[in-house]
């Protein structure tokens, strides 16, 4: 069983902002929420799949909006903690557990910040093994998981709730009310038995997290590379991941901006040898990564951008003009290449003109 501490909180939010692909929500706002309730004495119980009985009952709890406006305006815990107990008004029953929907940026924080609040135990699994934009985009759809009741609420515990007829009209639903709720909301939805989790669900995302982290911090203190370490990490994880850089350059241009409650944009690098030219398109996360006229990763493999000397994770909202920055790329596990996976969160599920091809292929 993993134990969340003071001491090792850096590390799981280090690896987190790095499966967060760029989105999710910056997890230094999370680590501070985190790090406020331990030094209260708060104990969080994390599980993993293998140790939950079939018959729980789990929900999951997040933070919908632009990453843009979440510097702004943070997320909530106790608005998270409303939304699951009015979820449980609706459903007329009690949680076992939470858990997080997506395993990168602040929203693999907040269902730990909800445990604190509530003494409910994290399930170590997530919808996505990554972050994705949109509530649909979950491999809970591949098994036909059902999204409701869809709890959402402001600072004010404002409450909207939704029955949605299918998990992608939920989200164009939850959507408009989060614009109107100023960008953000906190949300509770995709209440799961320990059995669809089992089968479902992309499980160990928070153990990744504390290792991809301990991976990084390890290689600054032995004078190593960052990003390599994580490389090789990966191609020893079960299932074994394949990575590489894509480019090392830096950031000469950045089109970001926040369009109907994402952050959408363009970021452009150059090589400092030659004048390769490097595009990442992001929606919330990274997209895809073009050179010149070649496309080197896309969707739903991981796209992340890190720091060239650190090997720090930077977020679509933490890039700037004249970063010296690497794009890393890693493929996802297997379930999430089906096609019936890929038609959740595919290229073709973002509206981008091409087909999927593997990491590895490209």
């Amino acid at each position: 069983m993993i134990q969340l501490t003071l001491d090792n909180l850096e590390n799981f939010t280090r690896g987190a902002a790095f499966l967060g692909t760029g989105g999710g929500g910056d997890p230094y706002i999370g680590k501070l929420m985190l790090k406020h309730q331990l030094e209260q004495g708060k104990t969080i119980k994390i599980l993993s799949p293998s140790e939950i009985d079939d018959d729980i009952l789990v929900c999951n709890v997040l933070s919908m909006g632009a990453p843009t406006v979440f510097v702004e305006k943070v997320p909530n815990g106790p608005a998270t903690l409303h939304a699951l107990r009015k979820a449980e008004e609706i459903i007329k029953k009690k949680f076992d557990a939470v858990m997080p929907i997506e395993a990168g940026g602040v929203n693999a924080t907040i269902p730990l910040v909800v445990s604190a609040l509530s003494g409910l135990p994290v399930i170590d699994a997530d919808g996505m093994g990554r972050a994705f934009p949109e509530l649909q985009m979950v491999t809970y759809n591949v098994g036909d998981c059902n999204i409701n009741p869809i709890v959402a609420v402001n600072d004010f515990m404002e409450t909207a709730i939704f029955n949605a007829r299918n998990s992608s009209s939920g989200e164009w639903l939850a959507r408009a009310v989060c614009v109107r709720m100023g960008g953000i909301c906190q949300m509770a939805c995709y209440p799961m038995t320990g059995k669809q989790i089992k089968e479902t669900a992309i499980h160990n995302t928070i153990k990744l997290s504390f290792d991809i982290g301990e991976k990084i911090q390890d290689a600054r203190k032995n004078k190593t590379d960052p990003t390599d370490a994580v490389i090789e990490f990966m191609k020893h994880s079960k299932p074994t991941r394949f990575g590489k850089v894509l480019f090392i350059g830096k950031i000469t241009d950045l089109l970001r901006e926040t369009v109907n409650g994402f952050t959408r944009g363009k970021l452009y690098l150059k090589r400092l040898s030659n004048e390769d030219e490097l595009l990442v398109v992001f929606q919330n996360e990274f997209l895809y990564a073009k050179l010149n006229d070649k496309i080197l990763a896309m969707v739903p493999d991981l796209i992340c951008a890190m720091d060239n000397e650190s090997g720090e994770p930077i977020t679509t909202d933490g890039l700037r003009y004249g970063q010296r920055i690497k794009i890393v790329s890693i493929s996802v596990p297997p379930v999430m290449r089906s096609i019936k996976a890929l038609d959740l969160f595919g290229p073709k599920a973002f509206g981008l003109d091409f087909d999927y091809v593997p990491l590895e292929n490209l």
